[in-house]
């Protein structure tokens, strides 16, 4: 009887850091380009079409088209982690990748515990996972997968 190894807080924190980096060098130079250096010592938190657009809509299909294509991030990818059904071990559907990623802002609600839970959970799930129904995963072994059913 083998058994997943579910992917901790540290290593998926790990994968975000490297999403976070990624997104950055890519918005970073466009809203200079676009908004000059005042945008960054600027006090307003929306600026306009071009903000919300790199700031917030692509990123978002940036992350979900990599997560129905790949079942993972760049990030995930490089640390090796994978996204799947927590029931099947399966890839999960598009629309549990579209409410993994709405999860996230309510895990980040409430003083972001909903994403600390990842480092409490017996599963590794943070508050978007156990709304979508997935699990994150090292994808480097080889052993076939058991899933435990959710009581």
């Amino acid at each position: 009887m083998n058994e997943q190894e579910y992917a901790g807080f540290w290593i998926r924190t790990g994968a975000t850091l490297i999403d976070t980096i990624l997104i950055l060098i890519i918005t970073l130079p466009i809203l200079t380009a676009i908004y000059g250096t005042d945008y960054w010592a600027g006090e307003s938190i929306f600026l306009g079409f071009w903000d919300a657009l790199l700031n917030y809509i692509l990123p978002a299909i940036a992350v979900i088209v990599f997560w129905v294509y790949k079942s993972a991030t760049p990030g995930k990818m490089a640390t090796k982690l994978t996204i799947v059904d927590a029931k099947t071990g399966g890839k999960p559907s598009t629309g549990q990748f579209i409410g993994r990623y709405l999860g996230y802002y309510i895990s980040m609600i409430p003083l972001f515990l909903g994403i600390i839970w990842v480092g409490i959970d017996k599963r590794k799930q943070g508050w978007h996972d156990k709304l979508a129904g997935t699990v994150v995963i090292r994808s480097n072994k080889t052993e076939p997968v058991k899933f435990e059913s959710q009581v």
